[in-house]
Order: structure tokens, then C-alpha cells, then sequence
């Protein structure tokens, strides 16, 4: 009886034994052996064996880590103040190098990309922050990722998520870009009309070398607007036409103006001749327009 409790005894012992000597590591996982301290070959995936109570194993990931950079206050180099959220994604490289060279690679990594994003974004210009994310979302990275390398840590992309402004500075923004968009509206319009005035340079041209030309599109004027009802036409003639009309009633008005004036003189002339004959041939007597003069008694 004795025996069989010695042989379970050893049976169970060797049973726990192989339990701590055998692991299973996932595909993205590695193993990283310290044997009585000193770290050997990573190893994995699958089945790794251990030599009990002299090799101690930490599991690292291989996978991408989504690291949620917090909400940083920066003050641009215009001095305007913004909140700044961030996201990095980055992956262990040489699991040995993670484990043996930093203590806590994830929160290292956490603080490097908090640093570093105050400090480029602290020397870019609000609208450089807004408008050239790209350029600085790539500065970002090549930063951290150059002081995480030591680490086995290999950071493949950082991105701005959001910032917030002020709600005066976003008020200025609002009325700097109404006033913008009002700019290029009037620098487009003066453009228009400058091709505009180019065109009617060169339809004045053409017209100018056929005048029927004008002709031919005021009646087409024509047709257009009296196919609209309720619409008053007004028909505008070629100068052309106008200026004989003008210079036939001057002409007429001109003739008038003399027969006038003939008949003027004439009816001079002959008060002229009345009054020489009707003056008497004593200067001191008056001539006396109307009824004769009567006596005394009344006789003529």
C-alpha cells in the first residue's frame, strides 16, 4: 500500500512538472527565456519547452497596438491655445529588445508620443495645424518611432484626431473665411467681366467689318424679346439710318428760318417807306395817326 501511494506521489510530481516545462504560444505571441537569468533565443510559436525551476518565460504580443494619445494643451507659435487629441499605432519589432531594454514598453511608449506631440505642435502655426495635418502627422512619427527603436518598437502611424479652438478664435476663423470667399467672388466677377469686355472687343470687330452684321442682330433681338408676353419692345436704328433723317429736317428747318426772315425784312421795308412818306415837311409837326384833327367850332 505503501508503494502505490509513493508510485501516485511520483506520478504527480511528474505530471506538474511537465505542466511547468510546457507552454503554448499563439501565433503573435513570443517567448522570451531567462534561463537562471540570462536571456537566451526568443522562441514560438507552438509548444516551447521549459527546464523546470531554472528557465522563467515572458509572453510578448507581436500585434498592432492602437495607442489613444490623452487630450494635450498646446499654445500654438501664433499664441493661440488649442486641445489637441492624437492617435499612434505601433507594434513590438524584436521581442527581446521590449523586454530586456525598457520596463513597460506600452506606457513608454505612451509618454514619448505625449512629448513629442506638444513639442512639434507647440512650434507649428494654427493654420499649419489645421490645414497641413499630413506633413505633421508624418513628422510625428518619424520622431517617435526614432526613440522608440532602441526598444524593439516600431511605430507605423500617428494621426491628429481632433483639435479644439476657442470659440472667439472660431468666430474670427468664420469671418476671415466669409471675407475670403467675398474676395474671390469679386475677383471672379471683375474677371468675368474682363473676358466679357474681351469678347465685345472682338464682336465690335467682326461688326464693324460688315455692318449688315448689326442689323441682322437687332432683329434677332427682336424675334427673341416678342416671344415674351406682357413685354415692352423697344426697338433701337442703326445711326446710320438716322443721320439722314437728322440732316433732312435741318435742311427743312434751315429753308423755313429764311422764308421767315425774308418776310421780316420785307414787312420792314414797307413800315420803313409809310412812316418817310407820312412825315411832314416841318420837323416841329407831329403826325397824327387815326381821326382828323377838328376845330373850334367843330367844322373840319
Amino acid at each position: 500500500m505503501a508503494a502505490v501511494i509513493v508510485l501516485l506521489c511520483l506520478v504527480g510530481a511528474a505530471l506538474a512538472l511537465v505542466a511547468a516545462s510546457v507552454r503554448v504560444l499563439r501565433e503573435y505571441e513570443r517567448g522570451v527565456v531567462f534561463r537562471l537569468g540570462r536571456v537566451t533565443e526568443h522562441r514560438g510559436p507552438g509548444l516551447v519547452f521549459l527546464m523546470p525551476a531554472l528557465d522563467r518565460m515572458v509572453r510578448v504580443s507581436l500585434r498592432t497596438v492602437t495607442l489613444k494619445i490623452p487630450v494635450q494643451d498646446i499654445i500654438t507659435r501664433d499664441n493661440v491655445p488649442a486641445h489637441v487629441t492624437a492617435v499612434a499605432y505601433y507594434r513590438i519589432v524584436d521581442p527581446t529588445r521590449s523586454v530586456i531594454e525598457i520596463e513597460n514598453v506600452v506606457a513608454a511608449t505612451s509618454q514619448i508620443a505625449q512629448t513629442t506631440l506638444r513639442s512639434i505642435l507647440g512650434k507649428a502655426d494654427l493654420d499649419a495645424l489645421l490645414g497641413e495635418r499630413e506633413r505633421l502627422n508624418e513628422h510625428l512619427q518619424q520622431i517617435i518611432d526614432d526613440q522608440t527603436e532602441p526598444w524593439g518598437v516600431k511605430v507605423s502611424t500617428v494621426e491628429i484626431k481632433d483639435v479644439e479652438i476657442p470659440e472667439r478664435m472660431q468666430h474670427a476663423m468664420a469671418r476671415q473665411a466669409e471675407a475670403e470667399r467675398e474676395r474671390r467672388a469679386k475677383v471672379i466677377g471683375a474677371e468675368a467681366e474682363f473676358q466679357a469686355a474681351a469678347r465685345l472687343n472682338d464682336a465690335a470687330d467682326v461688326i464693324s467689318r460688315n455692318p449688315v452684321t448689326l442689323q441682322l442682330r437687332y432683329l434677332q433681338t427682336l424675334v427673341e424679346v416678342s416671344g415674351q408676353q406682357g413685354s415692352t419692345i423697344v426697338f433701337p436704328l442703326p445711326v446710320d439710318m438716322i443721320t439722314p433723317l437728322l440732316r433732312s429736317a435741318e435742311s427743312h428747318a434751315a429753308e423755313t428760318d429764311d422764308e421767315e426772315r425774308a418776310r421780316l425784312d420785307a414787312a420792314l421795308a414797307a413800315a420803313r417807306v409809310a412812316l418817310e412818306r407820312a412825315t411832314p415837311a416841318d420837323p416841329t409837326a407831329t403826325l397824327t395817326v387815326g381821326r382828323p384833327a377838328t376845330q373850334g367850332n367843330g367844322a373840319p
